[in-house]
């Protein structure tokens, strides 16, 4: 992961910020630049190390239009029953991503028999807190307020395991860099959660869905709700990607770390593939 990507998010998202308030008018790279108290020069070249594509392009990508012709075109994309298991492994720029669910057992314990190793690390997002045990990622959430809040959740998912403070940047390193390492993941979660985790987890970088594709390919085409209600308890973001869920009209809808950082993810990872 290129440093840089850490240390500029926080102008980046500004800059987001800024377009998705002005989106209607496609402000000047000019106002984007004033608004975050850099030269144009400057925030071209931070905003194009960082997402790989100009600020302009980006904001292309933030429409309702293009967001509505990504929809359409991903809407056969992911298949719960194609046998290829939770994701490929063909795929350029995708991670290769699997996972197992934790007993009821643990879960009905709290993890009394879990060591949970966790830490802080920069990714192109901002900070993150991620949780791990020897099974694999368990956590994985941005930092809105600060860390000791952000791990607390932690903790409070699992009282009664054991945790100890460990260095993450390595495995943020690993997730973020798109180098194609195998990342494998365990999950805590309902049936049903699960299985719309699983279904997103077979979705491509760059793609988005609505919540009622999402319904109707595990199944359950009256659950759009429910799918809601399962993307919004998912607690192991990026890696498990709901933010490639939207709503139905283009909107980007919300997001557990914000919707400002929701359309940051988004574009990033189509600049990903171009």
């Amino acid at each position: 992961m290129n440093t840089s990507q850490q240390r500029h998010y926080d102008t980046v998202e500004k800059a987001i910020v800024f377009i998705r308030e002005h989106i209607n008018r496609q402000p000047s790279l000019g106002e984007i630049a004033e608004h975050v108290h850099l030269s144009e020069y400057h925030l071209q070249r931070m905003f194009t190390e960082w997402a790989g594509i100009s600020p302009k392009r980006f904001m292309q990508s933030m429409t309702k239009e293009r967001a509505l012709e990504v929809l359409k075109s991903s809407s056969n994309l992911i298949d719960v029953a194609d046998g290829v298991g939770l994701s490929g492994t063909g795929r350029l720029h995708d991670l290769i991503v699997s996972c197992e669910a934790m007993t009821p057992g643990e879960v009905k314990s709290l993890g009394s028999q879990l060591i949970i190793s966790f830490g802080e690390a920069h990714t192109p997002f901002g900070l993150a807190v991620i949780g791990w045990t020897e099974r694999g990622v368990c956590f994985l959430q941005f930092v809105d307020s600060n860390v000791i809040e952000t791990a607390s959740i932690l903790k409070d998912q699992w009282a009664m395991a054991t945790f100890k403070q460990a260095d993450a940047q390595g495995i943020a390193n690993s997730i973020f860099s798109g180098s194609g390492d195998k990342v494998h993941l365990l999950v805590k979660g309902t049936n049903f959660q699960i299985k719309v985790w699983e279904a997103l987890m077979k979705s491509h970088t760059g793609e988005l869905f609505s919540y009622a594709q999402v319904a109707e390919c595990i199944g359950s085409p009256k659950a759009s709700r429910a799918v809601g209600s399962a993307v919004a308890s998912n607690t192991i973001g990026f890696l498990i990607p709901c933010h490639r869920v939207i709503r139905g009209d283009g909107d980007v809808g919300q997001f557990r770390w914000g919707s400002d950082r929701k359309v940051a993810i988004q574009g990033w990872e189509a600049a990903q593939v171009g």
